[in-house]
């Protein structure tokens, strides 16, 4: 008897190398179908808020991104076909591995609990080092 899987057009081994945690700006190329059934991409930037089921075949990852002071979250499925690419976008240290208090603060807020790492990721995903600036505050004597 014949049995035919239908395997999904996805790098498995590639998706699930990638290193991203809750706290990372990241950039998420989606796949959508037009009326005359083309294929474009549409890009999604925002702060990863969740990550979700390990690095197994149910593994998910929540993005959010306020808009014109509108928050917008997706879910995604890490093994999704629709997704065409991952670009990892800044590396932030976040002390919470889900940051849903991030729902209810101000950005400037935001940006004081998230600590910036020293890796930031290029577009053509070379990742180089920066040294992070120290401001030192001088007193008057």
């Amino acid at each position: 008897m014949k049995t035919n899987i239908k395997l999904s057009k996805v790098d498995m081994e590639e998706r699930k190398a990638l290193d991203f945690s809750s706290g990372d700006t990241i950039r998420v190329w989606n796949k959508l179908k037009d009326k005359d059934g083309k294929i474009r991409l549409q890009a999604f930037e925002g702060l990863v808020l969740a990550r979700k089921h390990g690095t197994g075949i149910t593994a998910t990852f929540t993005v959010r991104k306020v808009t014109s002071g509108v928050g917008v979250e997706k879910i995604y499925p890490l093994y999704s076909s629709n997704i065409d690419r991952i670009e990892i976008v800044r590396k932030n240290k976040a002390r919470r591995s889900k940051l849903y208090y991030v729902r209810d603060k101000a950005k400037k807020d935001i940006r004081r609990k998230l600590k910036a790492d020293t890796k930031f990721v290029k577009k053509d995903g070379v990742t180089t080092t920066e040294v992070k600036e120290e401001v030192v505050e001088e007193g008057v004597e």
